[in-house]
């Protein structure tokens, strides 16, 4: 099993591009399903969700060809299957998205209950009763989401929370509807206006985007398309928290910094001296103190940042608060970094951190995707060689992790 070996501290500099959006190609790759139409799609990056996403795709019968290139071709003319199994739904919480574009183009789908990263319950049913309020008949049986339906209908769902996959999940099931869907309290995400974006290049008709209502007209039947998703502002805010920790000077290119202007509002406030441009940051040497934060839905601070927020929060002087709204169990990387000698008492769903702190190397093991970032900013500060263990946690969602972050001086290796 590989680990990530880190040897610091390091100081940063240099440029990194970012890679498009994970968590944008995740739900615009279920939505292929939609048409029997070719869809092309551009720069889609390696990382193991997607080659999850791929399996998928190919076990309902999508021909995928490109795989790994510049750009990559998707055929749902002939779907074999309506069935996403245990399997690979279990290793990816985004297999549920296939769900609305199933049950709209094919009225059936057979859906495993999710998996993914161990840091809360996550539940689906803000997804299900809201099909169910489109005409859709949905049955849980032997740790499957069964449903069928004779035809989707618009209608008016008022989502209980404004979450992510429920949004995208709706919206695609909505395009292929008998009349007008209106999603009251969507999620704000940028990620759910790339995927609405996807959708209308494909004839879809959508408006409301960036707002907490998002109208939807079904169409008969979807077109062709050519698309290439945003840049991943989780990465981004990575590279960027990883720049500050190791006292760096790097640009940061490929993303729009409206994406993460809460991450760089924040920052900015703490003292970070942060430049932008229209697709990139520029972060510099910054005299950074003391933070508080919760973290919150899209426009608020994401929740995807929060252990890299913590893990740089150890070099700041002050005593630092960060809390967690969004799920339950999400300061699992907070032992892993006791071991480098920080400082941080948990209470309730806050974390306090003293710093700044004198990080000695030692072994620490990677729990879920983000709480493996912060180990990786914790590593770049610490004094020593720190190996990082299940480093497959950080390959779900960061593609080329080492080698960008050697390209900036980072002293790392892969090794088996």
């Amino acid at each position: 099993m590989d680990k990530l070996r880190i040897t610091g501290p390091s100081r940063l500099l240099g440029e990194v591009q970012i890679s498009k959006a994970k968590n944008a190609y995740l739900p615009i790759l279920t939505a292929v399903l939609l048409t029997p139409h070719a869809v092309k799609l551009r720069e889609i990056p390696r990382l193991r969700d997607i080659d999850t996403a791929f399996k998928l795709l190919e076990n309902l019968g999508v021909k995928i060809s490109g795989k790994g290139q510049v750009e990559t071709c998707f055929d749902a003319a002939n779907i074999s299957s309506l069935e996403a199994t245990y399997d690979l739904v279990k290793t990816m919480r985004a297999s549920i998205l296939v769900l609305g574009p199933l049950l709209a183009r094919f009225k059936k789908a057979k859906v495993s209950l999710p998996g993914g990263c161990a840091i809360g319950a996550r539940p689906i049913d803000i997804h299900l009763v809201n099909l169910e309020k489109m005409g859709a008949k949905i049955d849980l049986t032997g740790g499957y989401v069964e449903a069928t339906t004779t035809g989707l209908k618009g209608a008016k769902l008022v989502l209980s929370f404004p979450s992510v996959g429920a949004t995208e999940n709706l919206m695609m099931a909505a395009v292929l509807a008998e009349g007008e869907t209106i999603i009251e309290n969507a999620a704000l995400e940028p990620e759910i206006d790339d995927l609405g974006n996807f959708l209308i290049s494909m004839g879809a008709k959508i408006t409301g985007l960036g707002s907490k209502i998002i109208r939807i007209t079904g169409v008969k039947t979807l077109r062709p398309t050519n698309y290439m998703a945003i840049g991943d502002r989780i990465e981004a805010s990575t590279y960027l928290m990883a720049a500050l920790v190791g006292e760096g000077d790097v640009f940061i290119r490929g993303i729009n910094p409206v994406f993460l202007e809460s991450v760089i509002s924040l920052l900015t406030d703490a003292g970070a001296n942060i430049e932008c441009g229209p697709d990139w940051i520029h972060v510099m040497p910054s005299n950074l103190k003391a933070i508080k934060i919760d973290t919150a839905p899209f426009p608020g601070f994401p929740t995807d940042v929060q252990a890299q927020l913590t893990a740089l929060c150890t070099q700041i002087k002050g005593t630092s608060i960060i809390t967690e709204h969004i799920f339950e169990n999400r300061f699992m990387h907070v032992p892993e970094l006791a071991r480098l000698g920080t400082r941080i008492e948990l209470k309730g769903n806050s974390a306090i951190i003293e710093g700044p702190t004198s990080l000695v190397a030692a072994p620490v093991m990677c729990t879920d995707l983000r709480a493996s970032a912060a180990l990786i900013i914790a590593a770049i500060a610490a004094q020593g060689t720190t190996d990082i263990q299940r480093v497959y946690h950080l390959d779900r969602g960061y593609e080329n992790l080492d080698g960008k972050l050697r390209a900036l001086g980072v002293k790392v290796e892969r090794v088996k």
